[in-house]
């Protein structure tokens, strides 16, 4: 059992790829549409907080990824054929240095 979860919404095309990759029996209504959901540890979430300002969690410990996140976690679930993405997906989704300088930390100064 996951702590956080992000919420992958699926419209027709998307089901329709989830549905060939074999994770049709993963797909839950959620708000009335169709989604799955991606299980991630509290450092995972801390993470995200971090990479994409403004994102927010519902009472059930969920979010909903912005476009370009969405899209990249929708490809790696596709390609690995499994919602246990996390731990490659983190790596894609989060950016460390997002947002720094080129000359910050590690530079010398130079």
């Amino acid at each position: 059992m996951s702590d956080f979860y992000i919420n992958v919404f699926l419209d027709d095309e998307k089901f329709k790829k989830i549905e060939a990759v074999g994770l049709a029996d993963q797909v839950q209504e959620i708000d009335g549409k169709k989604a799955v959901q991606v299980g991630m540890t509290k450092k995972d979430q801390k993470k995200l907080m971090k990479g994409f300002e403004g994102l927010t969690f519902d009472a059930n410990n969920a979010c909903v990824l912005p476009e370009e996140g969405n899209n990249t976690l929708t490809n790696i679930i596709l390609d690995m054929k499994s919602l246990e993405v996390m731990k490659f997906a983190i790596t894609k989704l989060y950016n460390p240095l997002a947002g720094r300088s080129i000359s910050g930390r590690g530079t010398g100064g130079r």
